[in-house]
């Protein structure tokens, strides 16, 4: 009996333990969580779904707003902005901007970024919706879109209002929203900047997220701090093929706040790994269209990527390619098809594939001409 008490003993050392995970990684934050970013996986939770305060956080939806009007050519990086009174006036964290001042977009997007700046939030808000109100309501609209369950907005800047709210989990996929748009890692990765440059107002940025400099593959994203929520904290890294996103909120202590952040971090780093299948743009598959004339290739908009413990062997999976039925015209980045990732006969994921060209549609008087011109070359086929 005592002998069979050792050999359990001993096989139950031997067997990987991540028993760290179920213990308390944040015990100063009210709620926090830990994401995978490309598959979406929740590493660690806790109180993930209680709606709270998150303070400037908030931002990350703005950021999200901004990002979609530069990419849908709305909005430029250069447009200059003339700054109004409400922003000016608005107080809490600032670039110290006044009425009438005009700045760059992208200046005013580095203040909102590094320097959290309430006035450079307002001042974008109110260039791209008209009012500080109006901008809200596109807030609120966007997070009914990404199917936020516990997150409503009062304002822009994440001051301390009655009934503006979220969730750890909410503020992790309003991050990984955001990190679907590569410009920010303009601004959230910097350290240090400045504005005004060449003025006698020269204003140093500094990041308020330390992350930056001192953890490794840390290259953002934003930092909050008002009497209700305490101190908060949404961090990216990445390492290898992973990418994760950290969320801390709740916390009395903002060095506190900074260190649990970064044991979340270690936390995925130590226990997880990504194993990259297929990357995105790689060709899947070709379609043939325009009678055979021209083809396209169907190539995939995003990464395949599955999460595994780092004790943890690559698995055998298998594809299958679902293509559509195209129609021209056909604009490059329009669905073509699907890939379907399967584990021993169970779905793990489904991918979208997209067209690598834009193909228009020939009038008929080209169409005729072509046919013309494939009878006299002996290509035309009835």
């Amino acid at each position: 009996m005592k002998k069979l008490f050792i050999i359990l003993l001993i096989s139950l050392l031997l067997l990987p333990s991540f028993a760290y995970a179920e213990e308390d990684i944040t015990p100063n934050a009210k709620n926090s969580i830990l994401v995978e970013v490309t598959t979406g996986k929740i590493l660690y939770e806790k109180e993930k779904d209680t709606p709270v305060a998150v303070a400037s956080l908030t931002k990350m939806m703005a950021q999200i707003l901004i990002l979609e009007e530069i990419e849908n050519k709305r909005l430029s990086w250069d447009e200059e902005i003339k700054v109004s009174s409400n922003a000016a006036s608005y107080g809490g964290t600032q670039i110290y901007l006044e009425p009438g001042e005009v700045m760059t977009v992208r200046d005013l997007m580095k203040g909102i970024s590094m320097a959290s700046a309430n006035d450079a939030t307002i001042a974008l808000a109110e260039r791209i919706a008209g009012t500080e109100d109006k901008f809200v309501e596109m807030m609120n609209k966007k997070a009914k879109e990404l199917g936020l369950k516990n997150t409503n907005f009062v304002n822009p800047t994440g001051l301390d209002y009655d009934n503006h709210y979220s969730s750890a989990y909410d503020m992790a996929l309003i991050g990984i929203e955001l990190l679907k748009h590569p410009a920010i890692f303009e601004f959230s990765s910097l350290y240090e900047d400045y504005l005004r440059q060449d003025t006698p107002n020269k204003f140093w940025l500094v990041n308020t997220n330390k992350l930056i400099r001192t953890y490794e593959g840390c290259d953002g994203l934003k930092t909050g701090f008002t009497d209700k929520a305490g101190y908060t904290m949404a961090v990216t890294a990445k390492r290898d093929n992973m990418r994760l996103l950290a969320i801390v909120l709740g916390e009395d202590v903002s060095k506190v706040r900074n260190k649990e952040t970064a044991d979340l971090l270690d936390y995925g780093f130590n226990t997880y790994k990504v194993d990259l299948l297929k990357k995105k743009g790689d060709v899947i598959d070709s379609i043939k269209v325009n009678n055979g004339k021209d083809e396209i290739k169907a190539i995939l908009n995003t990464d395949i990527t599955i999460l595994l413990k780092k004790n943890e062997n690559k698995k055998d999976y298998k594809e299958k390619i679902t293509l559509s039925n195209i129609k021209l015209p056909i604009k490059k980045n329009d669905n073509v098809g699907k890939l379907e990732l399967y584990e021993k006969g169970t779905l793990i994921g489904k991918y979208n594939l997209v067209s690598n060209k834009t193909i228009k549609k020939k009038n008929i008087f080209k169409t005729y001409l072509d046919n013309i011109k494939d009878m006299i070359t002996g290509n035309f086929t009835l």
